[in-house]
């Protein structure tokens, strides 16, 4: 069983790192890429179960998060985030699967919907489709800038300021796996594990023709799809399922009860049930 980094340079002299974990021989690869905010760490009991079941998991820092570096040129666009998935999933065993998460999903959507169609040969969406809910999205941008410049004294304090946010987290306070997702400073607090330029003011603009793209994109993949939604996410309401199954009306879809935007974390069993199953079928 393989378990080991791995690292790919791009053009722009940007690092990207990941998380590999699998057999030697695997029926093919699954490419996890996480939501705005995260790191590889989100998908870690979902790459193990892929493993167990034949699959070569990457668990996939994406550019400005985690352990890949930031970006020299500051390059956070959607088009950027897609373009890396692309060069990696390149050298990947095949047939290669994408499960993007939020953002994740938006650079999948236009990976194999605009950029280079035929990278993946089935794409799981989870809980996003080319139109979020603005409430939620504002939401979720408050919560990230809410701390992101001072950061935080105590691991606690992070914990809290989550708990706030996620109150079905509440209970569930794991300190060790906290330090995935923040680093430590040398003035000795503690910040979330990503470049605070990825939310910069410019990214957040232009909602409308993003939506537009991302819509064009969505339509135009002809491999296998499955779209994960939360079904107490507050970005994706059942308007947007709707929109999302009329723009890809051979897509598979799932509720999956109890979870909210972070489906994964919120109901790890469920999900990676429902994407095992999707991914045993595209290949069957």
């Amino acid at each position: 069983m393989i378990s080991e980094h791995r690292s790919w340079h791009r053009p722009n002299g940007l690092v990207l790192r990941a998380q590999v974990v699998g057999p030697a021989q695997p029926k093919g690869s699954v490419l996890l890429a996480h939501g705005g905010g995260q790191t590889r760490y989100a998908w870690g009991g979902t790459a193990k179960a892929l493993a167990a079941a034949g699959w070569l998991a990457v668990a996939l820092d994406l550019r400005g998060h985690g352990d890949s570096d930031w970006c020299p040129d500051q390059d956070y666009s959607n088009e950027a985030f897609a373009a890396d998935l692309v060069a990696v999933a390149e050298t990947l065993p095949q047939p290669c699967m994408a499960v993007g998460a939020s953002l994740g999903g938006m650079a999948t959507m236009l990976a194999e919907g605009e950029l280079t169609p035929g990278t993946f040969s089935g794409v799981i969406f989870v809980d996003v489709t080319p139109r979020l809910e603005a409430e939620g999205v504002a939401g979720i941008v408050g919560f990230m800038r809410a701390n992101m410049a001072e950061g935080f004294a105590e691991l606690e304090d992070a914990a809290e300021a989550i708990e706030a946010y996620l109150p079905q987290r509440r209970g569930r306070r794991n300190l060790e796996g906290l330090k995935k997702n923040l680093r430590l400073g040398d003035d000795g607090r503690w910040r979330w594990h990503w470049d605070p330029a990825f939310m910069s003011e410019g990214r957040h603009q232009d909602r409308e023709q993003a939506a537009l793209r991302l819509e064009a994109a969505l339509g135009a993949i002809r491999c296998p799809q499955l779209l994960v939604r939360g079904r107490m996410s507050e970005l994706v309401s059942e308007a947007g399922v709707a929109a999302f199954r009329a723009a890809a009306p051979k897509a598979a879809f799932v509720d999956v009860a109890g979870a909210g935007h972070m489906v994964a974390g919120d109901r790890n069993d469920a999900f990676t049930d429902a994407i095992l199953a999707f991914l045993e079928d595209a290949v069957a």
